[in-house]
């Protein structure tokens, strides 16, 4: 697409109809509006920050005239893959951020700016808990469109199959509901498809009448990582799905942003939540509690105290990551973590991370969408801080170092939500999937007018 010449004089138009704010380049406030969570220097051809539908459908009208195409980010977690944005209108959706709960139909209603914290403190309070991340700050449209892996994934599944409706503006301007009764193709592909169809305007999903969770986190010092993270994936080859967890290795900064009690330690730490009781809680997690932790914080507690649980930074940083889907974790994989990233390597990664899935997490279900599960037993991320270009280019060697070295556990596979680089699309579905996928896409956008981080 050629940018038209008359853009910037354009863009009045643009501004008188828009009940929100439009930026140009040069324009004040354009460089807070156009920075996402995860720090990258974009600079797209316009910036829109809606607050209606009708804003949204203003500026895919004006990016379709114009000859740019169109990205909409919440937060911008997942940035970074997009690269040159000079020829793009980004949709900012960070004004949209209303919540409805109907506590007694289970049943959430976000507009697509909402925040996981709009929405868990709400329903925690109602006994409820959405199959949010494990971040607050992250944003719910993106998170639901991509999977969405969680701490109730194990035993509730992702999140993109509790989505029970999306209202998006396509690429000829309509606003349209998808379910399962209405435009059934679109709402398959929207689940787990990404941003690849159009603009959300507002999704609807289910609730889980959930009061509180035996959870929380246990840590010991760093040496010890290759004996706690064995001992815990051997024990994740036993629970039930009512559990889910993660093991880290983490290197904390010594920063004010870090908790007190975390700053600048480097720990092997496993982060769980299990629903059921107390007491059959303390039995199932007893062989990780052998181990003699140096920090016990399980615990019962409501929905809202599991979406911080993670730790993660509240303000936008710029980082570098890698990620891989693993089939197995056998003891010699725990080893290659340990010599890619433990003690003594040296390593700039601030986190190597194991997840584990299985569970209703890998099984497909009669309705679910294009993201049906994820198909592998565990999923690696692991990142750190690149303020500069040798921390970047440090970061990047050592966690590629950590996903060659678990390379012979999987197949490949990729969680796109995790892909915070270019990856190829097709790695994160099964054949069928993928090309059905690109179906959907040729009939909503088939000039190609939506840029998704990751696109089909």
């Amino acid at each position: 697409m050629a940018v038209s010449t008359s853009l910037h004089s354009s863009l009045r138009t643009l501004r008188a109809l828009s009940s929100g704010c439009v930026y140009g380049p040069g324009d004040h406030g354009y460089d807070e509006a156009r920075m996402p969570w995860n720090v990258v220097d974009q600079r797209p051809a316009v910036v829109v920050k809606p607050e209606t539908e009708s804003d949204i459908a203003f500026a895919v009208a004006f990016a379709r005239e114009s000859g740019l195409r169109v990205n909409v980010q919440g937060t911008g977690h997942n940035a970074a893959p997009l690269g040159d944005m000079s020829a793009t209108l980004l949709i900012q959706t960070g004004r949209m951020r209303g919540v409805e709960i109907d506590a007694a139909g289970r049943r959430a209603r976000v507009q697509a700016g909402a925040w996981w914290e709009d929405v868990v403190p709400q329903a925690s309070e109602m006994g409820l808990a959405a199959l949010h991340g494990s971040s607050p700050n992250v944003g719910v449209t993106g998170y639901s469109l991509g999977g969405g892996i969680g701490y109730y994934a194990r035993k509730l599944g992702l999140q993109a199959n509790s989505v029970t409706a999306i209202e998006l503006v396509t690429a000829e301007g309509d606003l349209v509901r998808a379910d399962a009764q209405h435009e059934p193709d679109l709402f398959w592909a929207l689940r787990g498809g990404g941003g690849n169809f159009g603009v959300v305007t507002a999704l609807e999903f289910d609730l889980y009448p959930v009061e509180a969770a035996y959870a929380g986190m246990m840590f010991w010092p760093w040496e010890r990582g290759e004996e706690v993270l064995g001992r815990w994936a051997e024990w994740t080859r036993e629970v039930p799905d009512e559990v889910t967890s993660m093991a880290r290795l983490l290197q904390i900064p010594d920063m004010p942003e870090a908790p007190d009690f975390l700053r600048g330690k480097q720990i092997a730490i496993i982060n769980a939540a299990y629903l059921g009781s107390e007491e059959e809680g303390r039995r199932i997690f007893a062989p990780l509690r052998e181990l003699g932790p140096e920090m016990d914080l399980f615990g019962m507690m409501p929905p809202v105290g599991l979406s911080g649980l993670h730790g993660d930074p509240e303000d936008g940083m710029p980082v570098e990551s890698e990620t891989s889907i693993l089939d197995e974790l056998p003891h010699s994989a725990i080893q290659g973590v340990m010599e890619a990233a433990g003690p003594g390597t040296g390593s700039a990664l601030l986190m190597a991370e194991l997840r584990h899935l299985g569970g209703a997490a890998g099984r497909s279900g009669e309705g679910h969408g294009a993201l049906d599960r994820i198909d592998g037993e565990y999923v690696m991320f692991a990142g750190g801080l690149a303020l500069d270009d040798n921390m970047r280019a440090a970061v990047r060697s050592d966690a590629r170092r950590l996903k060659s070295a678990l390379a012979p556990y999987g197949r490949g596979g990729h969680y796109l939500n995790f892909a915070e680089h270019r990856v190829e699309a097709s790695s994160a579905y099964t054949t069928e999937a993928h090309a059905r996928l690109r179906q959907v896409r040729s009939q909503m956008d088939p000039e190609g007018l939506f840029r998704a981080n990751h696109e089909i």
